[in-house]
């Protein structure tokens, strides 16, 4: 198993112990956002699994470390880049997915289980780019392979739980229903990740996936915070134009500055998820069709906000935030 660390990686870790399977995980030895986690903690996070110390993006760590000359029956991956630009994206999104699906088939491995994401259908950004290319390679390696789009999470949708909860407005691109999404929790996602092992209608297949219920634009998810907290709606809608103009002035000054490059991409990939939505792409009608999208589990975001404004908890978004 590999990302293991991540809010999805753990769930679907929980979800793998729970159907049986022994599972090894191999993390960093300071895992999660920022490096935060020591040993011990990624031990005590990951209970029911054996946990390994390694270098995930060093082929021979992955041998050393993770597989230890063992031999495996399945690779599973929530591996991902944690910003998306272009360096990050490549490293991990693709090159080191693509030495573990090697090492991985050194070791007897007959299936790969990868998360993906949705947003590949329409590739404008390095990141997707990276993605595709790696699960190109799967495909193409003889492999069973169960590549799974997943479309938003929960967490990436949390962000503006706490300006709500203070009075402020809700900020919203354009009018706030540009976009829609099927957003899956944590648990349903994981849950369906470690299905794919056994259920051979998701093997040799891609499978976009979402949460319950219909599709809600982020002007419903505003809606459905200022209900829970029994609060008038109060909206600030952004320009997308000034997106773009941000865009521009930071490439124009990424040609002589690596930085100002990389937040430039930042700020692409920003657009890219104020603009586009989360669902099935129809390519019959090259539109986004909610009705397309197949959905999982039983946990919906709205579920999720309550429980959130009850605890007064704050999701672990990491490098998932919205605003």
């Amino acid at each position: 198993m590999l990302g293991a660390t991540g809010t999805i990686g753990r769930a679907t870790v929980r979800a793998l112990v729970a159907n049986g399977h022994d599972v090894v995980c191999l993390v960093r030895p300071r895992a999660g956002a920022g490096g935060t986690l020591a040993q011990e903690d990624s031990a005590n996070l990951l209970e029911g699994a054996t946990v390994r110390f390694g270098n995930v993006a060093d082929p021979v760590s992955l041998a050393r470390d993770g597989f230890c000359g063992e031999r495996f029956d399945a690779l599973v991956s929530c591996l991902a880049s944690r910003t998306g630009a272009p360096d990050d994206a490549w490293a991990i999104d693709h090159a080191a997915h693509a030495s573990a699906l090697d090492v991985a088939r050194h070791a007897g491995v007959t299936h790969m289980v990868l998360l993906s994401a949705i947003c590949v259908q329409r590739p404008l950004l390095a990141f997707q780019r990276a993605k595709l290319a790696f699960e190109a390679e799967l495909i193409a390696s003889g492999m069973i392979y169960s590549i799974v789009r997943a479309t938003a999470f929960f967490k990436s949708l949390s962000g503006q739980i706490g300006r709500v909860r203070a009075g402020k407005p809700f900020l919203v691109f354009g009018d706030g229903t540009l976009t829609a999404c099927k957003p899956v929790s944590d648990d349903d996602l994981g849950r369906y990740l470690a299905g794919c092992l056994t259920d051979e209608s998701r093997h040799n297949r891609i499978l976009p996936i979402g949460g319950p219920g219909p599709a809600i634009t982020p002007r419903m998810q505003g809606e459905a915070l200022f209900k829970l907290l029994g609060q008038p709606p109060k909206f600030r809608q952004v320009p997308v134009g000034m997106l773009s103009a941000i865009i521009g002035v930071l490439s124009a000054l990424g040609r002589f500055s690596a930085p100002l490059a990389a937040k430039a991409e930042l700020a692409r990939i920003g657009r890219y998820y104020a603009t586009q939505s989360m669902l099935v792409l129809d390519p019959a009608t090259g539109r986004y069709n909610a009705e397309l999208t197949p959905s999982t589990g039983t946990e919906t975001l709205f579920d999720f906000y309550a429980a959130q404004i009850e605890s007064g908890a704050t999701a672990e978004r990491g490098d998932h935030a919205v605003f």
